[in-house]
């Protein structure tokens, strides 16, 4: 039986393919025949778009047509990257989002190749190794670019993963992800003054076995957006803990070393000898600093021998380890904001979650819990 269709169905049908500017999905959707459409856009041509109209809805169709791609390239340039076999699993993961055509054009694999790669099985071991890169680049990224392969694998084992560094180093090289170099060491305290200077008793034995029995101190500047701000700080070797630091506009003997020394030794009792370690800065050598040490019976002072500052090495590296996981890279912030920051990496990151390789990459929180600190 001939099927009838009513007036209002037939302007609708027209309507849609006016709009459209082609009948065949019209023709699919509505399930009618071409014929029978052809002869409704001729009866009801007083419905096509006037040109304004029909320019709207194709500028429309542009827009959204580019907000489509840059949806995609967004969401699908990271796996893009990791290689065809990541690229394929995005497109899989996304196929009832995206049309799979414009998302392999988009992110430069043929849908012949994509086929390919869907038909054929990934082994166990391919996804595992396929699941392992992906943790890798995640602690990557969750710890600053500032990880190399040692610290990745450890973070890793730490979390189950089965891994070698060997082998985090490998797949670091094929993601093309690389640790943040340090920056150079560079002078800040003025170390020529009249002032007295202690021996250097501590002579590089940075290898302590008991708290607040060895402690070592420097300051260094960090740029601001306007002027500098200088980081005094106070560490105890036993365990790298930043135990007192102070952050000043100036380089004046109280506000660098003074609070530091004040906060170091709130945090941390002195119950046996303490050598304290600096350079020969004039704010640890003058009169002021040199006396409130000499207030305490059991503290001895040590000094880096001159223009030696490996003999401070670990205050130095310190320091290194900030600027390149803070500072370097980014626009100096303005004073306050600076504060926060610093604040933030040596309360909450440096003392709390970071991992040292001095440490057997434990974190200082987990090493002091072993030795019930």
């Amino acid at each position: 039986m001939k099927r009838k269709y009513e007036d209002h169905f037939k302007e609708q049908a027209v309507r849609l393919s006016f709009e459209r500017g082609e009948i065949s999905s019209v023709e699919r959707e509505l399930g009618i025949n071409r014929t029978s459409l052809g002869k409704w856009r001729k009866k009801y041509e007083h419905l096509k778009l006037a040109p304004k109209d029909a320019v709207i809805i194709e500028l429309n169709k542009k827009i959204k047509d580019s907000l489509l791609t840059l949806e995609i390239l967004k969401n699908g340039s990271e796996f893009a990257a990791q290689g065809k076999v990541m690229t394929k699993r995005f497109i899989e993961n996304n196929s009832s989002k995206y049309p799979i055509g414009k998302m392999c054009a988009l992110l430069q694999i043929s849908q012949r190749a994509y086929y390919k790669l869907k038909k054929k099985e990934i082994s166990d071991k391919q996804s595992q190794i396929i699941l392992l890169k992906e943790e890798v680049a995640a602690v990557y990224y969750e710890f600053k670019k500032t990880y190399g392969y040692r610290k990745i694998a450890k973070v890793l084992q730490c979390r189950g993963f089965k891994v070698g560094e060997s082998q985090i180093r490998i797949y670091m090289n094929a993601l093309g992800l690389r640790r943040r170099a340090k920056s150079r060491f560079t002078i800040t305290t003025d170390s020529v003054h009249n002032h007295y200077i202690a021996q250097n008793i501590l002579n590089r034995e940075f290898t302590i076995n008991q708290p607040a029995k060895a402690w070592v101190s420097d300051i260094t500047y960090i740029a601001a957006e306007k002027g500098f701000l200088y980081l005094t700080i106070v560490l105890d070797l036993f365990d790298r803990k930043i135990i007192g630091w102070s952050l000043a506009d100036s380089m004046s003997t109280k506000e660098t070393t003074l609070p530091a020394w004040e906060m170091a030794v709130k945090n941390r009792n002195i119950t046996q000898d303490l050598i304290f370690h600096s350079d020969r800065g004039v704010q640890y050598a003058n009169k002021i600093f040199t006396e409130t040490l000499d207030s305490y019976k059991f503290v001895r002072r040590s000094m880096s021998r001159k223009q030696n500052h490996n003999d401070n090495a670990v205050s130095e590296s310190f320091f290194g380890n900030l600027k390149r996981e803070l500072i370097n890279g980014n626009k100096p912030l303005p004073r306050e904001q600076m504060r926060v920051q610093v604040y933030q990496y040596i309360e909450n990151w440096y003392n709390k979650k970071r991992r040292h390789s001095y440490l057997n990459y434990r974190t200082i929180e987990e090493f002091d819990k072993l030795h019930c600190i």
